[in-house]
């Protein structure tokens, strides 16, 4: 593999129950297994499947005319069994709407195929889910 296709987050705790991500090009995002606001790893991972579609989407159609709405919702079931904690029954919608007009029809009409083919094909966090990715995990020394 490529440098260029390495990618790297690493994650700091920083109190009981709270932690911070930090990517390579400096940005951070704070999230935590506690009561408050913080998104907890597992809303992380559904807004990671809706970034990563609404950003395909949003290239397909955006070039036809800018949306009036655009929203995602992405949901699913934690559930713990024999086999671990998982999420199943995950579903992502979206709702979208373009002002009226030759473009906005454009892109209305793109929108199914947009969807469909980020889903399919483009979505590297929807398709690496989907695909059941091995992750190795190791202790590293200090």
């Amino acid at each position: 593999m490529s440098e260029d296709s390495l990618r790297l987050v690493t994650v700091e705790r920083t109190a009981t129950g709270r932690f911070t991500a930090t990517n390579a090009r400096g940005g951070t995002i704070v999230f935590g297994t506690a009561d408050g606001t913080e998104f907890t790893p597992v809303e992380l991972l559904l807004a990671a499947i809706g970034g990563c579609t609404a950003a395909d989407v949003d290239v397909a159609t955006s070039r036809h005319t800018e949306p009036a709405a655009f929203t995602v919702a992405v949901s699913g079931h934690k559930v713990g069994d024999e086999g671990g904690n998982r999420m199943t029954d995950l579903a992502v919608a979206f709702s979208v709407t373009f002002p009226d007009g030759p473009s906005g029809d454009r892109a209305r009409a793109i929108l199914p195929r947009a969807v469909a083919v980020s889903h399919d094909r483009l979505c590297t966090v929807s398709r690496t889910i989907e695909a059941g990715t091995p992750i190795a995990v190791s202790v590293e020394d200090d």
